[in-house]
């Protein structure tokens, strides 16, 4: 595989699972220093990334608290040097109505989703627009533009996300640094699984027939896989790539959702 990536060095925000997980393998696959960072640390996915990158540093990271986001950067800072790519792909969700919305779930959600990607790039684009080069790349959903009434929190957040990211899109532009969103429909991740466990269990059936029930709506009859993002993502993160900013790149397999 093309090593394009060798040299730079790729922050992913939740990148021990789901689409976190399939970005960082992707970047460490073109070449990319990666640096993980996440509130658990799974040895077994520590394993899988050490395998496949040349370089890799990982720690503790809670978007959500900007003490945790300092002593990140210092580390990684310390080990290869600032950041050539941000990858915002922490995220959570709760399967509420606005209607009785409990007030702490809220404010959760927001804050790793939609603030936490703000802290990140504060702490990294102006390293990015010094050096004039950077990447950034925002997780988001579907969901940001076609809303799912129990999960209010959760689209409200990606929906802030698709503003973040112009304002950062126009403030990098000049110095060759990108902004994208990329929006995924339905993807296979665990984060997925726990929520049709939840949807299952409200509908009176199994968490298979609901899965079942999912994919048969869909147009291509299939769950999105995490490697089609990390493949996108890789791409994105090419030189001849950086007209592409500003975007929201729908990932949606022909569905709304």
């Amino acid at each position: 595989m093309d090593a394009y990536l060798e040299g730079r060095v790729a922050i992913v925000t939740g990148g021990f699972t789901g689409i976190g997980k399939a970005i960082a393998l992707a970047l460490a696959e073109r070449g990319a220093t990666i640096a993980v960072g996440a509130r658990g640390l799974p040895e077994d996915a520590i394993e899988e990334l050490d395998k496949v990158a040349d370089r890799f540093f990982y720690q503790k990271l809670d978007v959500a608290d900007v003490s945790s986001i300092d002593a990140f950067m210092d580390g990684l800072v310390s080990a290869y040097g600032h950041a050539d790519i941000l990858v915002n792909s922490a995220g959570v969700t709760t399967h509420e109505y606005v209607c009785g919305h409990d007030e702490k779930s809220w404010l959760d959600v927001i804050d790793i989703n939609l603030s936490g990607p703000f802290r990140m790039i504060r702490a990294c684009l102006p390293k990015m627009i010094e050096r004039r080069w950077g990447r950034i790349i925002n997780i988001g959903s579907t969901a940001a533009t076609t809303a799912v009434a129990d999960h209010a929190a959760y689209c409200a957040s990606k929906s802030g996300l698709l503003g973040l990211n112009r304002a950062v899109a126009l403030e990098g532009a000049p110095h060759g640094v990108s902004s994208v969103v990329i929006s995924p429909t339905w993807v296979q991740t665990e984060m997925f699984d726990s929520s049709m466990e939840i949807q299952a269990g409200n509908a009176g059936r199994s968490s298979e027939e609901e899965i079942a029930a999912l994919v048969a709506e869909q147009p291509q009859k299939r769950l999105v896989q995490p490697r089609e993002l990390g493949a996108l993502a890789a791409f994105l993160c090419h030189d001849d790539a950086l007209g592409i900013t500003m975007e929201d790149i729908q990932v949606n397999a022909g569905a709304l959702w």
